[in-house]
Formats: structure tokens, C-alpha cells, sequence
């Protein structure tokens, strides 16, 4: 039989009073959520291995995956948005940015402030994402986002705040 040495599981979690968390969703380990931010049914929050800290109005759509490791913490930044059954491993996600549908991000990747992971996109272990960028294709390919595609990243992020709003109204009864 292997004997594993793993860490204390402890759960750790620090939720701001004005997070949503789905009962649906499963989040474990040493984690803090923001102010007004969200996380939807199925998604999965795994701080067991590592710390993650998601920052305000961020939200969490249904099915993503969020993990790290112990020399890979993970942290996402404000006002961003994680799209359905996207997958973020390990990696830093600075302020503003959205990660499309689907989309994978490695660990010690670096997601720059206002940027976009477009649907499927696969953003390899450490990879830098220059602020205002679009990632597009497997792997990802890095190009400048033009002003009308920055103008529409926070629009999400704004719309699951009113969201996570309504439903928390609706669990108090």
C-alpha cells in the first residue's frame, strides 16, 4: 500500500456575508469569495491542495472546475467571469477578464487585466497573458483586443451580480 502524505483538509473557507454559493455547488479547502460573487450549480471549488482566493463581483458559472496545488495557488481578481464548465487550474487571473465557455487555464499562467479566453481556448502551464489580450484556439493564440470586445467583458460580471442578488433573496424565503 502507498503511503501518501497529504496535507490538513481542513476546511478554511472565508465567504464574504454578500457571496452566493448554489447548493448545488461543491467548494472545499482553504478559499475566499468575495463581495457579491457567485458560484453556480456544479461548479467545484477545490482548495484542498492549495489556496484559492477568488476576488469581488466574480462569478462562477455552472460546472467549472477550480483547483490548486500546493507550489500553485490560485487567484482570480475582481469583476470576473468564469464561463460554463470552464477549468482553471493553479494560474493567476488579474482583474476584469473572461474566460469563455469551456476554456482551460494551467497552472502559473498569467491572465492580464481586461483580457479574453475565448470558448475551448487552452491556455498552457505558465503562460503570460498581456493585459487587454483575446485567447483564441488549442493551444491558445495571443492576439490585441480591439475596444468594442474590452467594453463588453464586464457586462457579465455585472448581469451574475444582479443574478446572485435574486437568489440569495430566494433561499431567505
Amino acid at each position: 500500500m502507498d503511503d501518501y502524505n497529504f496535507p490538513d483538509i481542513t476546511d478554511r473557507l472565508v465567504l464574504d456575508p454578500s457571496a452566493f454559493v448554489h447548493l448545488q455547488a461543491y467548494v472545499c479547502g482553504t478559499i475566499t469569495l468575495g463581495a457579491e460573487s457567485s458560484v453556480w450549480p456544479m461548479a467545484v471549488i477545490r482548495g484542498d491542495e492549495g489556496v484559492i482566493v477568488i476576488g469581488d463581483r466574480t462569478n462562477i458559472q455552472d460546472g467549472c472546475v477550480l483547483h490548486a496545488d500546493p507550489d500553485a495557488y490560485l487567484t482570480i481578481g475582481n469583476d470576473v467571469t468564469l464561463g460554463h464548465g470552464a477549468l482553471v487550474h493553479g494560474c493567476t487571473i488579474e482583474d476584469n477578464v473572461l474566460i469563455g465557455i469551456g476554456a482551460v487555464v494551467l497552472n502559473h499562467a498569467v491572465i492580464g487585466t481586461g483580457s479574453i479566453i475565448g470558448a475551448r481556448a487552452l491556455v498552457t502551464e505558465g503562460m503570460v497573458v498581456p493585459p487587454g489580450s483575446l485567447v483564441m484556439g488549442v493551444p491558445g493564440k495571443i492576439r490585441p483586443l480591439r475596444p468594442e470586445q474590452q467594453e463588453r467583458i464586464s457586462l457579465p460580471a455585472k448581469h451574475y451580480v444582479a443574478l446572485q442578488r435574486l437568489h440569495r433573496e430566494r433561499e431567505r424565503g
